[in-house]
């Protein structure tokens, strides 16, 4: 299990402080980086949150995978690798 992880399917208007208080209620929050359009400066819809350890990514996503935030359902997984190119 990586430390780093994928979340989907958030509003938009979402902040990367938003983002650590909720996910240190499962651990330590080494960083969280929000997905932003380089044009608008608006979210994506997406981030990446890096905990502390395996154990505590682990729990982050039995907790929060379907959290509701804003009405809409969050998908939380671990992240895969970044792909070449």
């Amino acid at each position: 299990m990586a430390k780093r992880l994928y979340v989907g399917n958030l509003p938009y208007t979402v902040s990367e402080g938003q983002l650590k208080e909720l996910f240190s209620q499962a651990g330590n929050v080494e960083s969280a980086n929000v997905i932003v359009d380089r044009n608008t400066g608006q979210g994506k819809g997406f981030a990446f949150v890096e905990m502390g350890s395996d154990e505590e990514a682990k729990k982050a996503i039995e907790m929060l995978n379907g959290h509701k935030m804003d009405d809409r359902s969050l998908v939380v997984n671990e992240a895969r690798p970044q792909r070449e190119g």
